[in-house]
This record gives structure tokens, C-alpha cells and sequence, in this order.
């Protein structure tokens, strides 16, 4: 199985049943409520775009809260503190 294919089986998966999560400030530090791959590459700098973009199921270069919130429950990004 491949980095892509395990990034996007959890977003397949929790893409209709994902609850909204409150976005961690230590990362949505413009305060815009979606994650930029600037923002989290600062807090995780193992992040590759190719695995920031395999989170971007919308493609528009910004994870909004659904995308946050299936990443985060698939244990790909940190929880908000």
C-alpha cells in the first residue's frame, strides 16, 4: 500500500460523517480556521506536499475543518490543544 493510498482510505472513509474539530492555533496561525502546508509544515516538518496534497480532498490548497477533522481522527495531523 502506498503513502497516497493510506493518506486517502481514512479521507474516503470519514469524508460524509465527520464532525467539525476546533483548528489547533499553534497551527492556523493566520487564524483563517484551515490549515495553508506553510502552517503545518512549521509544526511538522516531515510533511511532504504530496501528503499535504493527498489531505486536500477539495484541491483548493487549504485543508478546511472536515479535512482537519479526518486527518486528525485518522492520527495523520495533531490534535487542537
Amino acid at each position: 500500500m502506498t503513502l497516497t493510498t493510506k493518506l486517502l482510505t481514512p479521507v474516503a472513509i470519514l469524508a460524509l460523517a465527520a464532525p467539525a474539530f476546533a483548528q489547533d492555533a499553534a497551527i492556523d496561525v493566520n487564524g483563517d480556521g484551515m490549515y495553508s502546508f506553510p502552517e503545518l509544515q512549521a509544526v511538522m516538518p516531515e510533511m511532504t506536499e504530496d501528503e499535504f496534497t493527498a489531505l486536500d480532498s477539495t484541491g483548493d490548497g487549504l485543508l478546511d475543518a472536515d479535512e482537519i477533522t479526518i486527518a486528525t481522527e485518522a492520527g495523520l495531523l495533531p490534535a487542537a490543544e
